[in-house]
């Protein structure tokens, strides 16, 4: 019997013709496969229809819910306001752009019970090549500028315990977070588990991450966080990664 309580979170920008289908998907897993479950979906300043249809949603299912910005303020500011509005045990996120299987939340919530972040690793990435390059070449730059525990830094499928979570301070308002938030909780003495999970092609949307702007604020809060995040002192020595889910973290 499913006995977690989750929380989704679902950021969005200009999602209009991936929305519906996302919260279908998400909610569907939950049904199968939680014992409660809300969906918060964090609309970040949409000019297309993709508040709308998360609204008509709502109206029809109250485990949904709409949380906007007037406008968009980015993917990290997304994931904050969707973190501070959780109110389950555990909470998990994924993007509204439906480049993962929903039916693979299982997969965490096995190691949900004695980790406090399940985080997925794409095990073949099915972006652009162009994309595939700058998350390469991403990867390399935190992982050699910071203590980063997983693989896949930005895989937009992770699950945490909300107390893990409830701790942090979290400032990063970009493509930052994830980095962020893995340091911290790591450095917190928090347990990591990796697993691999399935990604799919986006077939509908445009992706932003690649934009040049959305770049430059990434490089400025890299810039801006390396004295913070490398001064951290661990609290323990963490665990980080499971060796019996994915073995040592190494770069994708």
């Amino acid at each position: 019997m499913p006995h977690h309580r989750v929380s989704f979170v679902l950021p969005a920008y200009n999602e209009e013709a991936n929305i519906s289908r996302a919260i279908e998907s998400t909610v569907a897993a939950a049904t199968r496969y939680c014992a409660a479950y809300e969906v918060l979906v964090v609309d970040d300043g949409s000019s297309d229809r993709t508040a709308e249809l998360v609204e008509r949603a709502a109206r029809r299912d109250s485990s949904i819910f709409l949380l906007s910005h007037g406008a968009n303020r980015g993917y990290g500011q997304a994931l904050r306001t969707g973190f501070d509005n959780a109110t389950l045990d555990f909470v998990f996120f994924t993007d509204a752009d439906n480049q993962f299987d929903m039916d693979e939340l299982p997969l965490l919530l096995a190691w949900a019970d004695n980790a406090d972040v399940v985080a997925g690793y794409r095990k073949n990435r099915r972006d652009p090549l162009m994309r595939r390059a700058n998350a390469w070449a991403w990867n390399r730059l935190v992982r050699l500028l910071f203590y980063v525990p997983v693989r896949d830094i930005d895989c937009a499928f992770k699950l945490f315990r909300r107390s893990a979570l409830a701790g942090l301070t979290i400032e990063s308002g970009g493509a930052m977070i994830n980095t962020e938030i893995m340091v911290k909780v790591s450095r917190a003495g928090r347990t990591v588990v990796e697993v691999g999970v399935t990604h799919l092609p986006r077939t509908a949307g445009a992706a932003h991450g690649a934009n040049l702007r959305v770049i430059l604020r990434a490089f400025r809060e890299v810039s801006r966080m390396y004295p913070m995040l490398t001064d951290l002192a661990p609290t323990t020595i963490p665990s980080d990664v499971l060796p019996a889910a994915a073995g040592p973290a190494s770069g994708v």
